[in-house]
Protein backbone atom coordinates (compact mmCIF):
# COMPACT_ATOMS: atom_id res chain seq x y z
CA UNK A 1 0.00 0.00 0.00
CA UNK A 2 1.48 3.02 -1.40
CA UNK A 3 1.72 6.07 1.54
CA UNK A 4 2.49 9.20 -1.16
CA UNK A 5 0.11 12.13 -0.23
CA UNK A 6 -2.76 12.47 -2.33
CA UNK A 7 -2.19 14.65 -5.02
CA UNK A 8 -5.67 16.62 -4.50
CA UNK A 9 -3.76 18.28 -2.08
CA UNK A 10 -6.33 16.70 1.09
CA UNK A 11 -3.53 16.10 3.55
CA UNK A 12 -4.14 12.73 3.62
CA UNK A 13 -3.01 9.65 1.94
CA UNK A 14 -3.88 8.93 -1.47
CA UNK A 15 -5.11 5.33 -0.68
CA UNK A 16 -7.37 6.57 2.20
CA UNK A 17 -8.42 9.65 -0.34
CA UNK A 18 -8.98 9.84 -4.02
CA UNK A 19 -7.67 6.56 -4.20
CA UNK A 20 -11.01 4.65 -2.59
CA UNK A 21 -12.86 6.79 -5.42
CA UNK A 22 -10.11 5.39 -8.22
CA UNK A 23 -10.69 1.84 -6.80
CA UNK A 24 -14.53 2.28 -7.13
CA UNK A 25 -14.92 1.61 -3.66
CA UNK A 26 -16.29 4.35 -2.86
CA UNK A 27 -18.09 7.12 -5.04
CA UNK A 28 -17.67 11.00 -4.69
CA UNK A 29 -20.40 12.33 -1.80
CA UNK A 30 -20.08 15.72 -3.38
CA UNK A 31 -19.28 17.65 -6.72
CA UNK A 32 -16.05 18.72 -4.67
CA UNK A 33 -15.05 15.46 -4.03
CA UNK A 34 -15.29 14.40 -7.40
CA UNK A 35 -13.36 17.35 -8.84
CA UNK A 36 -10.49 16.96 -6.48
CA UNK A 37 -10.75 12.76 -7.63
CA UNK A 38 -11.06 13.96 -10.79
CA UNK A 39 -7.55 16.13 -10.64
CA UNK A 40 -6.34 13.45 -8.69
CA UNK A 41 -6.66 10.74 -11.61
CA UNK A 42 -5.21 13.31 -14.20
CA UNK A 43 -2.06 13.48 -11.97
CA UNK A 44 -2.15 9.48 -12.02
CA UNK A 45 -3.43 8.78 -15.68
CA UNK A 46 -5.89 6.98 -14.65
CA UNK A 47 -7.55 7.28 -17.74
CA UNK A 48 -10.96 4.97 -16.88
CA UNK A 49 -11.78 6.81 -14.29
CA UNK A 50 -11.96 10.05 -16.10
CA UNK A 51 -13.93 8.49 -18.81
CA UNK A 52 -16.42 7.20 -15.83
CA UNK A 53 -16.92 10.28 -14.53
CA UNK A 54 -17.45 12.12 -17.54
CA UNK A 55 -21.41 12.62 -18.10
CA UNK A 56 -22.90 11.01 -21.05
CA UNK A 57 -23.81 13.95 -23.06
CA UNK A 58 -20.15 15.38 -22.67
CA UNK A 59 -18.66 11.62 -24.25
CA UNK A 60 -16.88 11.98 -27.38
CA UNK A 61 -15.33 9.35 -29.51
CA UNK A 62 -11.65 10.74 -28.94
CA UNK A 63 -12.20 11.53 -25.77
CA UNK A 64 -9.30 8.43 -24.89
CA UNK A 65 -6.86 10.26 -26.93
CA UNK A 66 -7.14 13.37 -26.14
CA UNK A 67 -7.08 12.37 -22.24
CA UNK A 68 -4.02 10.66 -23.14
CA UNK A 69 -2.40 13.25 -25.00
CA UNK A 70 -2.78 15.86 -22.05
CA UNK A 71 -1.84 13.51 -19.06
CA UNK A 72 1.69 12.87 -21.14
CA UNK A 73 1.92 16.59 -21.88
CA UNK A 74 0.92 18.07 -18.51
CA UNK A 75 2.94 17.80 -15.41
CA UNK A 76 0.10 18.94 -12.53
CA UNK A 77 1.74 20.90 -9.67
CA UNK A 78 -1.64 21.30 -7.32
CA UNK A 79 -4.82 22.37 -6.84
CA UNK A 80 -7.22 24.96 -5.31
CA UNK A 81 -10.92 24.58 -4.88
CA UNK A 82 -12.27 28.61 -5.10
CA UNK A 83 -15.87 27.74 -4.12
CA UNK A 84 -18.32 24.90 -4.11
CA UNK A 85 -22.50 25.36 -4.58
CA UNK A 86 -24.88 22.63 -4.43
CA UNK A 87 -28.10 23.11 -5.07
CA UNK A 88 -30.24 19.60 -5.60
CA UNK A 89 -28.82 17.18 -8.20
CA UNK A 90 -26.43 20.47 -9.79
CA UNK A 91 -23.13 21.81 -8.40
CA UNK A 92 -20.52 23.78 -9.50
CA UNK A 93 -17.08 24.11 -8.51
CA UNK A 94 -14.07 26.82 -9.37
CA UNK A 95 -10.76 25.40 -8.81
CA UNK A 96 -7.90 26.38 -10.60
CA UNK A 97 -5.47 23.20 -11.28
CA UNK A 98 -1.66 24.55 -11.56
CA UNK A 99 1.26 22.98 -14.02
CA UNK A 100 4.40 23.48 -14.61
CA UNK A 101 5.33 26.11 -17.14
CA UNK A 102 7.42 29.40 -17.15
CA UNK A 103 5.20 31.18 -16.11
CA UNK A 104 3.50 28.23 -13.87
CA UNK A 105 0.21 27.40 -15.76
CA UNK A 106 -3.07 27.53 -14.78
CA UNK A 107 -6.29 25.85 -15.50
CA UNK A 108 -8.89 28.37 -13.81
CA UNK A 109 -12.54 26.65 -14.37
CA UNK A 110 -15.98 26.94 -12.95
CA UNK A 111 -16.94 23.20 -13.49
CA UNK A 112 -20.68 22.07 -14.24
CA UNK A 113 -21.69 18.80 -12.01
CA UNK A 114 -24.83 16.29 -12.21
CA UNK A 115 -26.13 13.51 -9.89
CA UNK A 116 -27.70 11.11 -10.91
CA UNK A 117 -28.87 8.26 -9.68
CA UNK A 118 -26.35 9.26 -6.66
CA UNK A 119 -23.49 9.14 -8.51
CA UNK A 120 -21.94 12.92 -9.45
CA UNK A 121 -20.62 13.55 -12.96
CA UNK A 122 -18.34 16.31 -14.44
CA UNK A 123 -20.68 17.79 -17.14
CA UNK A 124 -18.59 21.04 -18.95
CA UNK A 125 -16.52 24.16 -17.53
CA UNK A 126 -16.04 27.54 -18.49
CA UNK A 127 -12.46 29.03 -18.48
CA UNK A 128 -11.85 32.21 -16.09
CA UNK A 129 -8.70 34.13 -16.57
CA UNK A 130 -5.31 33.30 -14.38
CA UNK A 131 -5.02 34.66 -10.91
CA UNK A 132 -2.30 36.93 -10.32
CA UNK A 133 0.33 34.77 -8.09
CA UNK A 134 2.86 36.67 -5.78
CA UNK A 135 6.44 35.63 -5.32
CA UNK A 136 5.97 35.40 -1.63
CA UNK A 137 3.13 33.21 -1.37
CA UNK A 138 3.04 29.89 -0.41
CA UNK A 139 4.13 27.87 -3.66
CA UNK A 140 0.92 25.86 -5.41
CA UNK A 141 2.35 22.01 -5.00
CA UNK A 142 2.07 22.56 -1.36
CA UNK A 143 5.66 22.11 -0.59
CA UNK A 144 5.74 24.88 1.99
CA UNK A 145 8.03 26.76 0.54
CA UNK A 146 7.84 30.54 -0.91
CA UNK A 147 6.83 30.37 -4.98
CA UNK A 148 9.71 31.81 -5.92
CA UNK A 149 12.07 29.49 -3.88
CA UNK A 150 10.08 26.21 -5.48
CA UNK A 151 8.01 26.75 -8.41
CA UNK A 152 8.37 30.33 -9.41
Amino acid sequence: MTTQNCPCQSGKIYQNCCGLLHQGEQTAHSAEQLMRSRYSAFVMQNKSYLLATLHASQRQTDDADNLQQTMNSTPWLGLTIVDHTENGDEAEVEFIAYYVDKPIGQLHERSRFSRQQGQWFYVDGEFLAPVKLGRNDSCVCGSGKKLKRCHG
